[in-house]
């Protein structure tokens, strides 16, 4: 049976990925979709309902994206957010233009009676980033909520079903936001709601199945949590198919290359294969200090690891790879600005001698894919493994690496995250580790001088790294893993704590 979908059209926005994501909290499966999509196409996915995303530009600009106008005679629901909201109205004849004055922020809104506000208290704040309004609403269409500077905070078309928000519900804060999006979810697209990871396992099991039948597949496996579930969902699938690579790159946490051999090779049976190029990577890196270009490199060897073993084990058909949603979107894909380059996206060089990529998490974020880690039944000190970027402690280091800095930083990271498992903060942050930056500073142990590295503690709360909140350790933790650290591990003399949320910094510091 084909799953109801609502495809979420991308006109740019900084929102975008949020939208598709408080429509699957729904259970309702949700797909991000270029605005360019032509009519046809949307006809193929038949959606259960369409909603358009905000952007930058105005949507009277001869340069803004627009959209097929063939989409409004399809018949499917529409909700139009923002400048998705004034691409409706300008496509369908309203006019758009220049407001006097802005909104920004959360501003006082006031609710007609209608659907879309059902249960909705008639006055509540709702998030706005706008200049541009919709001074005059196209024909058939009426207005039903405003604000004291926006007399079209909101229209409607009950008779085609298409529907225009100048606010942003998908935020937190736009009071009962997401009570409005089911209204549209449910009340207008008539949604059931029974999306969950056991469908998206199941689709994905038989959708593996049918395309590997008779293949070989070949994953990069690092005991993170989301090439673990990518292996486990393959092994699911097609266990005959699977070898696992693990390239033990020496850009590892403390212990880390010995638990993923024990874990995945010996408990849970895989086909696992280590590869040590300690020493490949350490002299690719050599003197290299710029962030990106380390990615590139560790990307790059990655792949050049997985080919040397694929040669050892025959011919291989495919290459299998733990990306998720967010890898996609920082790294500059489908048109986002590049943040930073992941070595599962931007590190494949043109020809990497295989038929294809598999990916079968690309469209899960970070929480999505614990989930589907649940479903198949991992272990949850596996599934709630607190994320490891894939260029590893490569991009914990400040500046260029070395045997040594990889030493020191090992030894940090392990004694900040045994205080932070004693003080029994371990299930409650997100994410926590050591950086050792490029700076060194004098201090004094002893009656001796030193001269010696910073190290900086970073802990954070997130569910899909998409942003995250800096956490606020108590100050006594936070006094043992300094003491501690200085105290044990030599050539460190200085530790500080990171107190910058996401945005506007990113988690890791590469």
């Amino acid at each position: 049976m084909k799953k109801e979908t609502v495809l979420v059209l991308d006109f740019g926005g900084q929102y975008n990925q949020l939208i598709a994501r408080r429509v699957r909290d729904m259970k309702v499966y949700s797909e991000l979709v270029p605005c360019t999509i032509s009519a046809e196409r949307v006809k193929e996915y038949a959606p259960i309902g369409l909603i358009f995303t905000g952007g930058p530009l105005s949507a009277f600009s001869e340069t803004s994206p627009k959209l097929d106008p063939a989409i409004f005679e399809l018949g499917i629901p529409v909700l139009g957010i923002c400048y998705g909201m004034q691409v409706t109205a300008y496509v369908l004849g309203g006019n758009v233009e220049s407001g006097k004055t802005g909104e920004y922020g959360r501003v006082e809104t006031e609710y007609s009676d209608h659907l879309l506000f059902d249960g909705v208290a008639k006055t509540g704040v709702s998030w706005m980033s706008h200049t541009d309004i919709v001074s005059r609403c196209p024909a058939g269409f009426k207005s039903i909520a405003k604000t004291a500077n926006t007399v079209n905070a909101a229209f409607a078309n009950d008779e085609k079903r298409i529907y225009g928000l100048q606010f942003h519900p998908e935020v937190v804060h736009t009071a009962q936001g997401l009570d409005i999006m089911r209204n549209f979810v449910f009340g207008v697209c008539g949604a059931s709601g029974d999306w969950d990871m056991k469908s998206f396992v199941d689709d994905q099991i038989n959708i593996l199945r049918a395309k590997l039948k008779g293949k070989k597949v070949l994953l990069g496996l690092s005991g993170g949590v989301d090439s673990s579930v990518c292996a486990a969902i393959l092994h699911k699938a097609v266990p005959e198919a699977l070898t696992c690579v693990f390239v033990d790159h020496g850009l590892l946490r403390k212990g880390e290359a010995e638990e993923v051999q024990n874990v995945f090779g010996k408990q849970f049976g895989i086909n696992l294969i280590t590869a040590n190029a300690q020493d490949i990577f350490l002299k690719k890196l050599r003197g290299v200090k710029n962030p990106e270009h380390k990615r590139k490199i560790i990307g790059k060897q990655f792949i050049k690891a997985f080919e040397r073993e694929a040669k050892k084990i025959g011919a291989v058909n495919f290459l299998a790879q733990g990306t998720i949603y967010p890898d996609i979107v920082e790294s500059g894909a489908g048109g986002s600005a590049v943040i930073k380059s992941h070595h599962n996206v931007g590190g494949l060089p043109d020809r990497i001698g295989f038929e294809g990529v598999i990916e079968p998490l690309r469209d899960l974020f970070k929480d999505e894919v614990r989930r589907v880690g649940f479903e198949l039944g991992l272990p949850e000190h596996i599934v709630m493994r607190q994320p490891f970027p894939g260029p590893g402690l490569g991009i914990r280091i400040i500046g260029n690496i070395t045997r040594e800095k990889l030493d020191i930083l090992r030894e940090t990271d392990y004694i900040y995250r045994d205080e932070i498992a004693k003080a029994g903060l371990d299930k409650e942050i997100w994410q926590y580790f050591t950086v050792l930056t490029n700076m060194r500073s004098v201090g004094v142990m002893g009656d001796h001088r030193t001269y010696d590295y910073t190290v900086a503690l970073r802990a954070v709360n997130s569910i899909d790294a998409m942003s995250a909140d800096w956490f606020k350790i108590p100050y006594d933790v936070l006094d043992k893993c300094s003491a501690r650290i200085v105290n044990e591990v030599k050539k460190v003399n200085r530790i500080v704590y990171d107190i910058t949320s996401k945005p506007p910094a990113t988690i890791e510091w590469e």
